[in-house]
């Protein structure tokens, strides 16, 4: 079976700039950093040669990586898809029916996830939960710190914000 990963054109747009940075700056970089180690001789204690080496299969190792996501990239526009369920794009409002905390989450691609400003994986335990659900759902979310009970205040549409300014 064939592997989707959805996302948005900004996902996309990342991704894309991420690969042409590491093909067309820090990979180079890189090889010139090894050659440079190269003719400090001895390989044995060369202790900038290994570390260059090291950095080159990270480099390489992010890059197929980054090819095999884009390749399975299925671009999708949010505000096109129908929010009255909980969807890739959804803003959902939470309460956390044990402290009474209201939480925002709006549910992404894995490569635009950050939990931190309420971007959360469409992969990710909560969001699993989350899909298909609708607005005044009570649940119990297992999570991997343990269970928690939410009520679905609100699912909306809204502009996604990626970045914090």
């Amino acid at each position: 079976m064939e592997r989707i990963e959805p996302m948005t054109v900004f996902g996309y747009a990342k991704l894309q700039a991420e690969m042409k940075d590491l093909k067309q700056v820090k990979r180079p970089q890189t090889v010139k950093d090894i050659e440079e180690a190269l003719e400090h001789g001895d390989l044995k204690e060369n202790a900038e040669y290994h570390a260059a080496k090291e950095q080159q299969r990270l480099i390489d190792g992010r890059l197929i990586e980054l090819a095999d996501i884009i390749g399975s990239a299925q671009i999708v526009d949010p505000s096109e898809l129908e929010h009255a369920r909980i969807s890739f794009g959804s803003t959902v409002v939470l309460c956390d029916l044990e402290t009474d905390e209201e939480i925002t989450y709006v549910i992404v691609g894995g490569c635009e996830s950050n939990p931190d400003i309420g971007l959360i994986s469409f992969a990710s335990p909560l969001a699993k939960q989350l899909l298909g659900r609708e607005e005044g759902d009570d649940f119990k979310a297992k999570l991997p710190n343990g269970e928690k009970e939410y009520e679905i205040l609100e699912v909306k549409y809204q502009e996604i914000v990626f970045e914090c300014n």
